[in-house]
């Protein structure tokens, strides 16, 4: 079953026949995709201009109200 699941092939397991749990290929390397996720809001952020005029402690004490 691992060498089928390595081979991207997915196993439903069953309980007196209903569905209990899946076998699935794990997903890649969790650290690559977070990196990825930074790089593409640093990209974000880069390309944005400022927004200005805004009092951050007011809406932050509006929050708390």
């Amino acid at each position: 079953m691992l060498r089928g699941i390595q081979a991207g092939n997915r196993y439903t397991i069953t309980l007196r026949g209903e569905a209990v749990a899946d076998l699935v290929p794990a997903e890649g390397n969790k650290h690559t995709d977070a990196m990825a996720a930074v790089d593409e809001m640093l990209s974000f952020m880069q390309a944005r201009q400022p927004v200005g005029g805004i009092d951050l402690k007011a809406l932050i004490n509006e929050g708390r109200a």
